[in-house]
């Protein structure tokens, strides 16, 4: 008898330390920021690796807490990367499914971005256009290089062709918010849909355009290189974003990161009981055409909930509350701004660093709602 409560004894032990080494943070989403959450030291020692599904497939796993979608079948999903910002609709069927179980949605700008657009057009060794002139030719309204409309001095028929993303992302809803800003007769919706942005059919479309999709930015940047007279929208990770033979100026401006930072300080960031609202924290509309700088412009976001249950030292909410406190700058000599830049993203200014400090990492705002406050996460959370 004492054998057999000593191996049962043993293999409850065996059970509970397996349990603890399974338990981890899971996440995954846009591909963006890929990257940099992949490289080492970004994300904290108790993260699994970060896994690119794209926004919409990273929204999807984090809603419906399926780790199925990030390869890991009943893991419990605890964040998210977007660039697709969380929708009104979204937000309110996580209130009235999930914010009991796991307490409030907390969405976090992470790094800025640029959408560049790369262009291959023979001859040409640099492209300045227009905000207006970029909607009119992804819209198909201007399909040849020749047009009088953007004076480039080609002559003859110079077919343009627009390679988009195929796939739900939230790269395509950064671009498409500031067209749609400019111009909402030709892109009719804010959408992580290209076709569906612009409204087109691509069986009866824009007559004379011409549409090629791409997978993914990498996908994007493939045909553009392969075609003659294409033009696509990319993340700046994926080409040279500072040359002008390699990417449109538009406005007269390239996505430099000076240019990036201008457009950023002109937006004002949530304060007081707005803080608390986690739509606030992704400010599209005042992105969609900042009154400074670059014009199209974007945050990378994570999503998480308040509350974890993995509470021990060491677990998900200790590791999570670490990075947090690196990637916000409550701890500078092990800041992720050299890692943010070296991935061609750009770290958040410090007035937004602070705000989300403040807030949601050391409660100095005295609000509540920093993740894992005690009085509002007593007996919930994401489980282990």
């Amino acid at each position: 008898m004492f054998k057999r409560n000593m191996i049962a004894a043993s293999l409850a032990v065996a059970g509970l330390c397996s349990a603890q080494a399974m338990a981890a943070v899971v996440g995954g989403g846009a591909t963006l920021p890929e990257e940099l959450y992949q490289q080492a030291g970004v994300l904290s020692s108790g993260f699994t690796p970060y896994v690119g599904t794209g926004s919409g497939t990273g929204k999807n796993a984090f809603f419906n807490n399926n780790g199925s979608l990030f390869g890991q079948p009943g893991a419990t999903v605890d964040y998210a990367g977007s660039d697709s910002i969380v929708s009104q609709s979204e937000l309110d069927g996580y209130n009235s499914q999930s914010a009991a179980l796991y307490g409030p949605l907390v969405q976090l700008p992470s790094a800025a971005t640029s959408v560049t657009v790369p262009f291959n057009v023979a001859g040409l060794s640099e492209l300045d256009l227009t905000s207006q002139q970029l909607a009119d030719i992804f819209a198909g309204r201007i399909t040849d290089w020749s047009d009088e409309s953007l004076d480039l001095g080609i002559t003859g028929p110079r077919p343009i062709t627009v390679v988009y993303r195929i796939d739900g992302s939230g790269t395509t809803e950064i671009f498409v918010n500031h067209l749609h800003a400019v111009d909402d007769t030709a892109v009719v919706n804010v959408s992580n849909n290209f076709l569906a942005a612009f409204d087109i059919d691509l069986q009866n479309p824009p007559a004379g355009s011409t549409y090629v999709g791409g997978n993914g930015s990498n996908g994007v940047v493939a045909q553009v290189n392969a075609i003659d007279g294409a033009i696509g929208y990319v993340s700046p990770d994926k080409v040279d974003f500072d040359n002008p033979a390699e990417v449109a100026r538009v406005n007269g401006l390239l996505p430099s990161e000076v240019n990036v930072v201008a457009a950023l300080n002109s937006i004002s960031l949530p304060v007081g009981g707005a803080a608390g609202d986690p739509l606030a924290w992704a400010p599209a509309a005042q992105l969609a055409n900042p009154s400074a700088g670059y014009s199209i412009v974007g945050v990378t976001n994570l999503i998480l909930s308040q509350c974890y249950q993995d509470t021990a030292a060491g677990g998900d909410l200790a590791n999570i509350q670490d990075f947090l406190a690196r990637h916000y700058n409550a701890i500078p000599a092990n800041s992720n701004d050299a890692a943010i830049s070296a991935h061609s993203l750009i770290p958040l200014p410090g007035a937004w660093k602070t705000q989300v400090r403040n807030n949601f990492v050391t409660n100095q705002s005295g609000n509540g709602l920093d993740i894992g406050n005690t009085s509002v996460c007593n007996g919930i959370g994401r489980p282990l």
